[in-house]
């Protein structure tokens, strides 16, 4: 459930795309500082998208500083450092993936899991003494998402969506610093934000996931909810299509008018790249099968 939260890379200036990196190693370096080196196997574009909004309503300019890195080991590169909302997201960063990983030991009991749980217990404990609130508020989401999905006692998209949209609402209007213009209204609409996002982060996982589950008989949301005559993937796509359509772009939609609400300072650009373009690259990415979206941001 990571890593779709990217901007549309050829439609990005070469300046914002240069910048949107600098927050990327940024995350990487923050991680490193945060929790060591072996937390950052776990880096994902999600909580770049995270800092980047968040440093957006940052009353603090970023700070950047030209750093090598072990994937860039030959040419310096502009990176953000000692940056509040970085900070905060790679803390977000390494607990949700934590948490994931616990999850697919309860569905699967992945061996691979168990391994990387083992490799970052000690981590993902020390990092977690600075957000103990928000961690809790991911644990008991997560159990109502598992307790969902394995009983299967939901009877809707927004039933089953609303776990994890609450934990990314929670996530953005927790953030711990002082914003521009902060007060109520600010922090409800970055809940809602997070919240939309959330659902579209769900809803696209599964869809991502669909032709899969369905060969492997695994649960998916979408397979339960919209498929009662056991159809195949194939007969199934065209009856869902234009419902599951109007769900997942809605969302986009509504997350770039609540963005239009925000006191944003800097990062205007990306931020609609990632929600007006990026988000619909992604859909069609995974409707059509051609998934150019796997080159990533490098």
């Amino acid at each position: 459930m990571f890593g779709y939260v990217t901007p549309l890379k050829a439609e990005l200036k070469v300046k914002d795309f240069a910048k949107f990196r600098s927050y990327y190693c940024g995350l990487c370096l923050h991680l490193k500082s945060g929790a060591g080196n072996i937390p950052r196997m776990v880096l994902n574009y999600d909580m770049t998208f995270l800092a980047v909004l968040l440093d957006s309503l940052s009353i603090k300019e970023p700070n950047f500083e030209l750093k090598r890195c072990i994937v860039h080991p030959k040419d310096k590169k502009p990176v953000i450092m000692n940056n509040d909302a970085l900070q905060y997201a790679a803390a977000m960063n390494l607990t949700l993936y934590y948490h994931k990983i616990k999850d697919d030991i309860e569905d699967d009991n992945d061996i691979k899991s168990k391994v990387l749980e083992k490799i970052l217990y000690p981590y993902q404990k020390k990092i977690n003494k600075s957000i103990d609130a928000i961690n809790n508020t991911i644990k008991s989401n997560l159990k109502d998402l598992r307790n969902f999905e394995n009983n299967k006692n939901f009877s809707s998209i927004d039933e089953i969506c609303h776990p994890f949209s609450d934990i990314v609402g929670n996530i953005l209007k927790n953030y711990p610093k002082k914003l521009i213009n902060d007060g109520d209204e600010l922090r409800n609409n970055l809940y809602s934000l997070g919240y939309t996002l959330g659902k579209w982060i769900y809803l696209i996982d599964a869809f991502d996931d669909l032709k899969k589950d369905m060969k492997d008989t695994k649960f998916n949301p979408i397979n339960y909810l919209f498929n009662s005559e056991n159809k195949s993937y194939d007969e199934l796509l065209p009856l869902i299509k234009d419902r599951l359509e109007f769900t997942i772009l809605n969302c986009s939609y509504n997350c770039k008018e609540i963005l239009e609400k925000l006191p944003l300072k800097r990062n205007e650009d990306i931020l609609k790249n990632v929600l007006e373009l990026g988000m619909m690259d992604k859909y069609l990415g995974i409707l059509n099968n051609t998934r150019e979206d796997k080159r990533s941001v490098k």
